[in-house]
């Protein structure tokens, strides 16, 4: 793997159609996308947590602490998708680790690089994903 880890580091490489699907190279690119998306949001967490502790202070009108409070809430919202998204990125580096990275959970083809490139914790290709949303539709409209 170290070779994989080296051949991924270069800075323009991007998985084609050309090579083996899910090969060692692309195994090693998606890992350190995923790491380095993780490592991105806890740093941005650990800023919302500095700003939030700083910006305790009392407003003394209404319409500043309305705002500040709005402010807030949002960011605690903004946080909380990202926690769940952190639970996303591991669960994928787990598929990386025991090789089913890649590959639709209900069918078992693989999802295709541009929609991991896009979604790198995608778990369904286009088609599952889209079959699955309209069952989910059916059942609401029930």
């Amino acid at each position: 793997m170290q070779t994989a880890t080296v051949l991924a580091e270069q800075v323009d490489y991007r998985p084609t159609d050309d090579e083996p699907f899910m090969n060692e190279r692309q195994l090693e690119y998606f890992k350190q996308k995923l790491m380095n998306w993780k490592d991105e949001i806890l740093r941005e967490s650990r800023e919302t947590v500095t700003h939030l502790q700083k910006e305790t202070e009392n407003h003394p009108d209404l319409a500043d602490r309305a705002t500040s409070e709005t402010d807030r809430a949002l960011e605690l919202r903004t946080r909380d998708r990202q926690r769940k998204l952190i639970s996303k990125i591991d669960e994928a580096l787990r598929r990386i680790e025991d090789q089913s990275y890649g590959y639709c959970e209900e069918t078992g083809e693989p999802i295709g690089l541009a929609r991991l490139e896009a979604r790198p914790v995608a778990t369904m290709s286009v088609e599952a994903q889209e079959r699955h949303e309209r069952r989910e539709r059916v059942h609401r409209d029930d």
